[in-house]
């Protein structure tokens, strides 16, 4: 092990970059959830609006923003976890010495500028939605000042780190609302719900662990809850998510192009759980964290493309 990490280090730092983002921010399916979360949500606002789609700005804008937004994210883990990574988790790229924190926060800082021209470049007043998410990105990374007491209470930690995804979608979606002189629509809160939830079922979904994989000083929901009750708070968020969806389809006035889909995956995701409960399993474990991508990516392709479906096939 020795041998292989001094091996590591001695790789181009291009290619030690390219192992971290493969094992941290795997860029490729990042990217991926990101570009649809992003023009899904700018399609959101403007029909709940009944606006038409705006230009390609908004997307472009949307989509680069939420991606550096989300490489900050990871840095700003890196930051706050390394404590407890150099301790239990030293296979991780950091504490094994594959990159350095300097380097990744250098890189987290160095997208600020990038961020702020795109988003001057396409509409100068949402720097300050910008502005709102890197103020929750701040706080969150020092555990808004409080962090002994706030690791001791597991909902309002959750609440409070996954309170951020609502902002970023307030930013997204600013894109267009913003720009139109309109403001957004009254129903875009219900959107803006519907992206806390699912960030919570992403975050909880990758921490039920089965009893094998559960390790001295990492966090689990499995650990604190309980398997099963664990598994049940995330299928009643699936559910939750699913009725919110539903929400956005009549909103849109696509209930039924919006809601099969997401009825078609919440059936899969509750399975997957329940398969989980019986017999737990590392293999059982990675399933559910994939479910809980794969949910997020087929509720906002719900969400934000079954009204163009409509209008192309003519379906309610």
């Amino acid at each position: 092990m020795a041998d292989a990490t001094t091996s590591e280090r001695q790789l181009p730092l291009a290619k030690r970059l390219w192992i971290y983002q493969a094992e941290r921010i795997p860029l490729a399916k990042t990217a991926l959830l990101l570009a649809v979360f992003s023009a899904a949500s700018v399609n959101v606002s403007a029909f709940f609006a009944d606006r038409p789609l705006p230009g390609w700005g908004a997307y472009a804008t949307a989509f680069l923003v939420s991606l550096v937004l989300f490489i900050q994210l990871r840095a700003c883990d890196e930051y706050k976890d390394l404590a407890d990574d150099k301790l239990y988790r030293p296979e991780r790229p950091i504490p094994r010495g594959l990159v350095s924190l300097r380097l990744i926060l250098g890189i987290g800082f160095g997208l600020v500028p990038v961020a702020i021209a795109v988003t001057f470049a396409y509409h100068p007043p949402l720097l300050l939605l910008l502005g709102l998410v890197w103020l929750w990105l701040a706080l969150m990374t020092v555990e808004f000042f409080v962090p002994d007491w706030l690791k001791t209470r597991a909902v309002l930690y959750l609440v409070s780190h996954m309170a951020i995804m609502p902002l970023l979608d307030l930013f997204v979606t600013g894109a267009e609302w913003l720009p139109s002189g309109e403001g957004p629509a009254p129903a875009l809160a219900l959107f803006l719900v519907l992206s806390f939830v699912n960030g919570c079922v992403l975050e909880i979904g990758r921490k039920v662990n089965a009893p094998a994989q559960e390790r001295e000083g990492v966090d689990s929901y499995s650990k604190l809850w309980g398997i099963p009750r664990a598994l049940l708070v995330w299928q009643a968020l699936v559910v939750l998510a699913l009725a919110l969806l539903i929400g956005v389809g009549l909103q849109t006035g696509h209930p039924i192009l919006t809601a099969v889909p997401g009825l078609a995956m919440a059936a899969i995701a509750l399975w997957t759980a329940h398969t989980m409960r019986q017999e737990p399993s590392a293999e059982r474990q990675k399933r559910l964290d994939t479910v809980s991508g794969l949910w997020v990516f087929v509720c906002y392709t719900a969400a934000g493309f079954a009204p163009l479906a409509a209008s192309f096939g003519g379906g309610a």
